[in-house]
């Protein structure tokens, strides 16, 4: 198998939302869609490493809110590429309203903005995961395995790379307000997360699986320690 190259998408400015491209010769793997309306700036992004939306095999949905999910259908439609996601965050990708437990003063403001709980087009995945059930990638052209990691909500899910990087949605976030901005390498939580408790025991248990460094839907990457620390300090306030 040729080398993974993790490319980043903007989907907002400055890291406030990413998504994540993996490549390799002749392919690439979509993690998170972004908003509504972002699959212009995803084929911008296979542009640029010289492929196009017909280079997709597969697209993975971290999870069910509205800014990894948004575009999840149009690409899925344009594409061809099979969506892989939780039956933990199902009812969130078929229009249920999310659960939002705000981690701090912008959670509780951004709430009542209703932003997050805007409808969007319904995913119905292809591959649908349940339980603790893995996915390993390399069918796909990528070494790597998709593991659940529920805590942020019940089905999210990480991409942990062979050589240690993990695209962990919103496991944990860094910068400030929705995230990114400034103040990238500061650990926080997003600004909703449905149990802290068990998002500390799904980092650590990417930890003990080899991670090295985190790729963030907002701001990041962070390296493990910065992470182990913070795992740490998320289970003993929760």
């Amino acid at each position: 198998m040729s080398e993974i190259q993790i490319h980043t998408i903007p989907i907002l400015p400055f890291g406030m939302v990413n998504a994540f491209l993996l490549t390799f010769a002749g392919g690439a793997v979509l993690v998170d869609t972004g908003l509504p309306g972002s699959e212009t700036k995803i084929e911008k992004g296979l542009a640029k490493v010289g492929l196009c939306l017909a280079d997709l095999k597969l697209i993975v949905v971290t999870h069910g809110h509205i800014d990894h999910a948004g575009s999840a259908k149009r690409l899925q439609k344009l594409s061809g590429a099979p969506i892989v996601l939780h039956e933990g965050d199902l009812p969130y990708c078929r229009g249920q309203a999310p659960i939002l437990k705000p981690s701090g003063f912008f959670g509780r403001l951004f709430k009542l903005s209703g932003a997050i709980e805007r409808p969007f087009a319904k995913v119905e995945p292809d591959i649908l995961l349940s339980g603790d059930q893995a996915l390993d990638l390399t069918a796909y052209g990528v070494q790597g395995v998709i593991l659940p990691t529920p805590g942020h909500t019940p089905g999210s899910l990480s991409v942990l790379l062979d050589d240690g990087a993990v695209l962990a949605g919103d496991l944990a976030a860094s910068g400030i307000l929705l995230g990114g901005i400034v103040l990238k390498g500061r650990p926080k939580p997003p600004p909703f997360e449905e149990d802290p408790l068990q998002v500390a025991r799904s980092l650590k248990f990417l930890l003990s699986k080899g991670a090295k460094r985190f790729y963030l839907g907002h701001g990041g990457p962070l390296d493990a320690e910065v992470i182990e620390r913070y795992a740490g300090k998320l289970a003993q306030a929760a």
